[in-house]
Formats: C-alpha cells, structure tokens, sequence
C-alpha cells in the first residue's frame, strides 16, 4: 500500500512538473518581449539566470583583486582589515600598478621622523570669531553624509557609537536627526537637505522653530547646507517607498511607503546671494558653523562664491565647504549622473583649495573632501591637495561590513545596512559593528600620520602637494604642485586675509 501511494506521489509531482513546463513553454512561445525566449522557449530562461547571476561570479571567481568596481577586492580588504585592527601589512609585495596613470607616490624622506619627534595632529576649529558655538574637528578622517533611511537603523546605531569612541564625527545626511544618531553622544553635523526633512514646517519651508530645537542639542555641532552631492549632482535624494517605513516617514515628514524625491535643488536658494543669506540665516538662529556641501562642475560656483563674500563680508562667508567627487555615491542614483554628472574629486579639491587660496579665504572657510577616500593613501592624497578633513561613506559601510554586493537601492542588502527588513538586519550585531566603525577611524588616522612621518613630517597636516606624486601615461610621476601649482593671493584675497588677521588678533 505504502509503495503504491509513492508511486502515485511520484506520478503526480511528474505530471505537474511537465504540466509546469508545458504551460511555461506556451507563455514564452506566445510573448512578445523577449526575443530569446520567444524563439528558444525554457532554455532561453537560463540566459536571464545567469545573467543575474554574473556580477557575482565576476566578483568572486573572475575579476582579479585590482580590476573591480566601484571599488577593487585589495582595497575593501584593506579597509575590512583596517576595521578589525588586523593590520594593513601584507607580504611578497604590492598588488598595486604602480605604473598605472593615475597612481599615487609619495615621496620619502631619506630621514623620516622618528617616534619621539612625532607630533599629534592639530585639531581645527570651524566657525571660529563668527558664531557663538565654534566647532573643534579633531580627527582627520569623519563619517559622511547617509541619511536614516538610505542606511538601516543598526548601520545608524553602530556608526553613532563608532564614532564616538573613535572621537570623530557624523554627519547625518538629508534624512533628519534620529534617536539612533544621537544614541552614541558622538559629534553630529546635521544636513539640510533640499527637502528640508526633520527641520521644515507644516507647509515644507525652513522652521526656525526646528532649527532652534535641533542646535539644543549639545552634540550637534554644525549644520551643513546641501546642494549637490557626487552621485547624482542636479537630482534631489531618491529613497524608494519600499524603504520608507512609518518610522522614517515620520522623521522626514512625509507618508510611508511612498518614494521620498527631494527636490533637485533648494526652491527658495536660486543664486549665491540666496545661498549666503541662508548661511548668514541659519547660523544666526543656531550659534553653530554652517557649511555648504556641493558637488563641482567647474570654476564658475567657486568664482561666484568667492566675488560675494568679498563684496558682503567675511561674516557671509560658509564656515565650511564639503567638496563631493562625482565618483561619490552611498545611495541610490541615475546612472546617467552618477557614471557623468561632476568633477571627480582628484580635480575638483585642488580647484577649490585653489580657489580659497587666491581669494584669501583659505583659514576662514574649513574644506572637506569626499568621494571615494576610503584608504590612508587617498586620505593623505587629499590632505596634501588642500583638504582639512576627509568624510567617506563607503569605507564606513565596508567597516559595517558592507561586501558591495550592490543592492542598496532595492531594500535587500544581504548584510543589514541599507535594508529595512527585520530579518537581514539581524545579520547586523550593533556592538560588534561599532568597534569596527571606531577601528576603522582610528587606523585610517594612524597610517595617514604613517605615511606624513615617512614622508619627514611630524603631523600629517604638514603634507602639502610636493609629498605626492601622480604617474602619468608614460609611466613617469610628476608632483603634485607641478599638476596642480599653488596660486598666488589675488588683491582682493590679500586684503580680505589682512581683515581677517586682524579680526582675529587680540
């Protein structure tokens, strides 16, 4: 009896087997959207199966450790090491092309400094004599903008108390303050976004009301205004409704489960002059530097911004500018922008830093760079080109434990960070995560002084263009101030750094 109902089992499952293929089998000869599968029916599915499946084969199987992108296997080894305090050594050389236009050089000095003449790094103060709250930065390197939403609430957890241990900053990207990003009491530059989530009021417009009560908060040092970033200069922030839960819709504002398009710029900011009287606006209610973060698709935003502040007053200038490479992108984005919309950051910080030197606004307006800095050989690169700090976003993901897997935008990122569901973010341990976040911060710091110490200097904000050198297409390296010269103050920028000198002096 037992044998004839597994034989009539059996039957039967082969029967809706072959039912299933023969019904598949009508619907792909009798569609009119694939091709392939209309003249070659069942066997064409196989082509859409592996085709799935081929950015993981290339990753794990094919692609070799320095040919991936965004970012290559040595680098986010690197950082995965970096982040678990297992050192950067490596052993029988270097996997890095050395000879590749493009590669970075520094040069060494025949008598590096030795440990008891190395020096800590300066902190630098923001804002300093032009609100009432200045901002100390102490770590060269911070956590960038991503917002609550883009990011899981563990990510935001475990990045909060990362960086407090580590004592360097957050940014809370567009999304608004959270709980979660307060929970670790670290150093919080809160963003406002186009949108204006968290600190709008009824009607979507600016609230001071919100303002007032988000600079309250001790832990909220700065406030950064947001035009633009590199993955998608000229496109508002896209969060998909399948990731705005009641939870977020309710930080930002808006209903849950619809997609949050912020708008692709500020509707009541259409030129410069609008831009500085936000500034001037919001660091008079707050107390707190303000700064402004763009992307850079020219001379022309430097050259406006800096023409204004020497027609309105040092008291109008940004108290910071964070500088995004067109290589950025932590979230979701056109690919038509985000492969083509803005410099990348290699070009972009040397024109600004450029910029602020010739018009002497260089120790008045602090400069921050982002875009793909996520090692301590681009950080030092950055420090030396003219940045005063460096803000990756990817690099703390990698901490977090991120494996590119690139699904940030479809709420299913296999390791918690960029998904909302329950279940994958369970994968995501805060505690365990945080420590990685804090190791990570502290190692990128300690190798760029590394790398500043070899190159015979006490700090690494000694580095400056001549430590570094870029490979060009025949293989040969030229220094970087030979690429990027330093400027002369302009007249204008030399009478605006004499009102400053002596603004600041006793």
């Amino acid at each position: 009896m037992l044998d004839l109902l597994l034989v009539t089992l059996g039957v039967l499952l082969a029967l809706s087997f072959v039912g299933g293929l023969a019904y598949l089998y009508v619907q792909d000869v009798t569609q009119e959207k694939h091709a392939v599968l209309r003249n070659f029916p069942l066997v064409g599915h196989l082509r859409y199966f592996f085709e799935s499946l081929g950015e993981y084969f290339r990753q794990y199987f094919f692609l070799g450790d320095r040919d991936e992108m965004p970012f290559d296997r040595a680098t986010r080894s690197w950082v995965y090491r970096m982040a678990k305090n297992e050192g950067g050594i490596i052993g029988f050389g270097s996997t890095y092309r050395l000879h590749e236009a493009g590669a970075l050089v520094f040069a060494n000095a025949p008598f590096p400094v030795l440990e008891e003449e190395q020096r800590p790094t300066p902190a630098l103060v923001i804002g300093e004599a032009y609100c009432s709250t200045p901002f100390v930065g102490r770590s060269l390197v911070n956590i960038s903008a991503m917002s609550f939403g883009a990011i899981s609430r563990p990510a935001v957890q475990a990045l909060s108390r990362g960086a407090a241990a580590a004592g360097c900053w957050l940014d809370t990207g567009e999304g608004g303050l959270s709980p979660h990003h307060l929970e670790g009491g670290c150093d919080i530059i809160f963003q406002i976004g186009t949108a204006k989530y968290g600190v709008r009021d009824a009607n979507g417009q600016l609230s001071d009301q919100r303002l007032r009560e988000l600079a309250a908060h001790e832990t909220v040092r700065a406030f950064e205004i947001k035009l633009s970033q590199g993955a998608k200069p000229g496109k508002g922030g896209v969060l998909l409704g399948k990731k705005v839960t009641p939870e977020i819709a309710e930080i930002r504002g808006i209903p849950p489960g619809e997609d949050s398009l912020s708008p692709n710029r500020h509707p009541d900011i259409a030129n410069i002059d609008q831009l500085l009287d936000r500034v001037e606006h919001v660091r008079a209610i707050t107390g707190k530097p303000v700064g402004i973060k763009t992307a850079i698709g020219g001379r022309g935003f430097m050259d406006q911004l800096t023409a204004a502040v020497a027609r309105r007053g040092l008291q109008a200038a940004p108290d910071f500018l964070t500088i995004d490479g067109g290589e950025g992108g932590s979230g979701a984005a056109p690919q038509a922008l985000a492969d083509h919309m803005a410099l990348s950051i290699d070009e972009a910080l040397p024109l600004v830093a450029d910029a602020l030197i010739a018009s002497g606004l260089r120790q008045r307006i602090r400069l921050i760079a982002a875009g793909k800095l996520v090692t301590p050989a681009r950080v030092a690169w950055a420090l030396a080109a003219g940045a005063d700090f460096i803000n990756p976003a990817r690099g703390f993901m990698f901490s977090l434990g991120c494996i590119q897997a690139l699904r940030c935008h479809a709420n299913s990122c296999p390791t918690g960070v960029t998904t909302h569901d329950p279940r994958l973010q369970r994968g995501l341990v805060v505690a365990d995560k945080a420590e990685r976040v804090a190791s990570y911060c502290r190692n990128m710091n300690r190798e760029v002084e590394m790398i500043a110490h070899s190159c015979g200097l006490p700090h690494a904000r000694d580095l400056q263009r001549q430590h570094v050198r870029i490979v060009q297409p025949n293989g040969q390296s030229v220094p970087l101030d030979g690429l990027h010269p330093y400027p002369e103050a302009s007249p204008r920028g030399q009478a605006l750094a004499a009102i400053r000198a002596s603004s600041s002096s006793p």
